[in-house]
């Protein structure tokens, strides 16, 4: 296996005549601009970027990798957290290139190539009155969210990302191109729908859409002091609130600028990210007991494109920053729990923060053994994220998050959020996966069995 970082001359030639798409190697021009990903914590250096513009680029990558011993890795829209989508001496495959929308009205779906983003997919789904499940920042790649889960606004009331997947067409690691679905190549469709990258490339996604377009959302800011109080409001009042009614708890720092007030820029806060995206008729009697709650600084709940609101914190984490996280799923905020999250409330730097988001509602309806997303028991993920422009924070924003999840974890289901994790073992990959690994090992030994796809919060085919 090469992995020294250096191509032989026969593989280059080999890429070079079998592409549309470019090629990008050390010493280009643009080669440190190719290899980035969203997180500059992760600073690796693969042998070649492949920027594919079609689904031959990917076949004729995948073929001169298995020729000639590459190690491969796969990129959409490099959001990963431990920067999963790019590795020292690799051939990245990057589908950044390949962003074709069709949206069917009709039957309310969308397809979706893979390097696009879910603000591709938000434009394209919007203009008919449609959305699909997807996450909270419209940069963020469609492939890599949806491989892992796919948790954000609308997973109350419409579930994840994989439990929207129609069909997948996915170029195998032997070169081959299938579609999986309910019909064709099932256990793959089912491995496809929460296990990540670990069985293919998928080249495009078919999602069903829901009617969401103007939406009643926005934040519910208050004192840090107040957090106990709060948290111990919302883990009662959220899991039996109508599943139209989505909100995520956090920790933060006010950003200095608009639309929030000039005095409260710059303060540590809690609060929770509401979405109603039901019947606006109803809206007021839902989030009455939201907006009558406790003594907010702000309450910015209104009524907005949902577009709009998937991508209210783009600005906030542009590519480039210091990223350091950690996950874990709840199945309740425990007493325990509310100690450490006081403990840890205040964040090291302004952009650093401390997510829940809900995963129950819709997301129940779907059984732990439906899909190889198993955590169907789950009220909430949780993500610590130490976040900062500057280098010299790393020790700081590591430091954070670490102490904040050892003390937190063992109030927790013990398995974490694979689209969250860092490079964290390989007992941590198997504890998230649970009663599914076994079934998704045996899987990767029938479409992947010399793990050719490893470069993932991997599983390795069964032996």
């Amino acid at each position: 296996m090469n992995i020294d970082g250096d191509l032989s001359s026969a593989a280059v030639q080999a890429l070079e005549t079998g592409l549309r798409g470019t090629l990008t190697r050390p010493g280009d021009r643009h080669y440190n601009a190719a290899r980035a990903v969203h997180n500059a914590a992760i600073d690796r250096r693969p042998a070649a970027i492949v920027r594919c513009v079609d689904v031959a680029d990917v076949l004729a990558s995948v073929q001169v990798a298995r020729e000639h011993g590459l190690l491969v890795a796969v990129r959409s829209g490099g959001h990963n957290a431990a920067g999963l989508g790019v590795a020292d001496g690799a051939l990245v495959i990057d589908l950044g290139g390949m962003r074709g929308l069709r949206v069917d009205p009709d039957a309310r779906t969308v397809t979706v190539d893979g390097g696009c983003t879910w603000g591709d997919v938000d434009h394209a789904t919007h203009a008919f009155g449609l959305a699909t499940p997807s996450g909270i920042i419209s940069t963020t790649g469609v492939g890599g969210l949806t491989l892992g889960g796919g948790i954000g606004h609308l997973t109350r009331h419409h579930g994840l990302s994989v439990d929207n997947i129609v069909a997948a067409d996915v170029v195998l690691a032997d070169g081959s191109f299938v579609t999986a679905s309910a019909d064709t190549h099932p256990d793959l469709y089912w491995a496809l729908r929460g296990g990540g990258g670990n069985f293919g490339i998928v080249t495009s996604f078919t999602f069903r859409c829901h009617p969401v377009s103007t939406v009643i959302a926005g934040p519910v800011f208050y004192n840090l002091e107040d957090s106990a109080d709060v948290l111990r409001w919302y883990r009662e009042f959220l899991p039996q609130a109508p599943q139209e009614l989505n909100g995520f708890f956090l920790f933060g720092t006010v950003p200095p600028a608009p639309p929030f007030p000039d005095e409260l820029h710059g303060r540590p806060i809690c609060g929770v990210v509401w979405v109603y995206t039901g019947d606006h008729v109803d809206a007021d009697e839902v989030l009455a007991p939201v907006r009558s709650f406790g003594t907010p600084l702000l309450d910015g709940i209104h009524e907005m494109p949902f577009p709009a609101l998937q991508s209210v914190f783009d600005p906030l984490y542009p590519p480039g920053l210091q990223l350091y996280w950690r996950t874990d799923f709840f199945r309740e905020i425990t007493d325990d729990a509310l100690a450490v999250h006081e403990k840890f409330a205040e964040v090291p730097t302004p952009l650093s923060t401390m997510h829940l988001y809900p995963v129950d509602a819709a997301a129940h309806q779907v059984g732990p053994e439906d899909t190889a997303f198993p955590h169907r028991d789950a009220t909430w993920a949780g993500v610590i994220l130490g976040a900062d422009p500057d280098p010299a924070s790393n020790d700081a924003i590591r430091d954070w998050s670490v102490r904040y999840w050892e003390e937190l974890h063992p109030t927790s289901v013990g398995s974490g959020y694979v689209n969250f994790m860092m490079s964290e073992g390989q007992d941590r990959v198997e504890a998230t996966y649970g009663e599914n690994y076994d079934r998704l090992a045996r899987i990767k030994a029938i479409y992947d069995p010399d793990n050719v796809f490893r470069v993932n919060q991997n599983i390795p085919p069964a032996g």
